[in-house]
């Protein structure tokens, strides 16, 4: 006889559909049912992510396109990366958890970079992204990357932290030759639109509706010195509601493209599924 499995009452299990032009996406999610904050969800995101891009490398590559990118070119780890505001004390946490002595060389490579943009004149611009307009954000992006400044995860041109990379950087796809990465243009450059970017979702958890969301991000190079000054002080809210939370964003609050549907049967009937797991959702500490 076989046993069925224990339900964990503090977690709850839902499956959801997105769909967009000529494609669905079915997924199982499971998401605490008491108190929780973005940082909790925050693994099932970078899961959603992930399969997001999965989704599109398999479209570019149908149309005879393949993705350049790949570990050691380091290229676009020198640009302004722009993370949300949960990732970014997410990011202060890992270096706090490293290890010695490399914790402190990975803090001595935030301060250098500090050090590096306050002599660029780029620093005041990066402390204040509320007040950086559309145009104003490309320009700063082109001083930034001529700074060449790495960024200090990025060791031997590839991440040290790649699990836990921001979500800008996991759908920064793009399908031109790697070689021109080092010094892109327009024209040279072609990026890849990821089928449902998840970081502008992301970007919005808990934070107040305004005309753009780009009024409430961080540069990842300022990220622990930012979370200092900006403690998680919204009040927790329910697991679930958080994920409808960043579902509404994903797609539009109200709009149809997203269900969700609570005990549901197995979806993995075809290629459409894809599975967030447990396991993916709940490796926050």
């Amino acid at each position: 006889m076989q046993r069925e499995p224990e339900v964990d009452p503090r977690m709850a299990t839902v499956d959801v559909t997105l769909d967009g032009e000529g494609w669905r996406f079915r997924a199982r999610m499971t998401v605490p049912t008491g108190p929780s904050r973005p940082d909790d969800l925050l693994p099932l995101a970078r899961a959603l992510s992930d399969a997001m891009v999965g989704e599109t490398v398999r479209a570019v590559e149908r149309s005879g396109e393949c993705i350049s990118c790949k570990a050691g070119c380091g290229a676009c780890c020198r640009q302004l990366v722009a993370i949300s505001e949960v990732e970014a004390r997410r990011i202060a946490g890992v270096v706090e958890r490293l290890p010695e002595p490399r914790r402190s060389a990975v803090r001595a490579r935030f301060a250098e970079a500090r050090r590096r943009l306050d002599e660029g004149g780029l620093l005041h611009d990066l402390q204040d992204t509320e007040t950086v307009t559309d145009s104003g954000y490309g320009a700063l992006t082109t001083a930034y990357f001529a700074e060449r400044i790495a960024c200090p995860f990025l060791e031997e041109e590839s991440c040290s932290i790649y699990e836990e990379r921001p979500i800008t950087c996991r759908e920064y796809l793009v399908a031109s030759p790697s070689e021109n990465c080092s010094r892109p243009t327009p024209e040279n450059i072609r990026r890849v639109k990821i089928l449902m970017p998840v970081f502008n979702a992301v970007a919005r958890w808990q934070v107040p509706p305004s005309e753009h969301f780009l009024e409430r991000w961080v540069p990842l190079i300022l990220a622990p010195e930012w979370a200092e000054d900006h403690p998680d002080d919204a009040p927790p809210r329910p697991g679930l509601d958080l994920l409808r939370a960043l579902l509404d964003n994903l797609t539009g609050s109200g709009d149809p493209p997203c269900e969700v549907e609570g005990g549901a049967d197995d979806p993995s009937d075809g290629p459409e599924h894809r599975d967030a797991s447990r396991e993916e959702a709940s490796e926050a500490p």
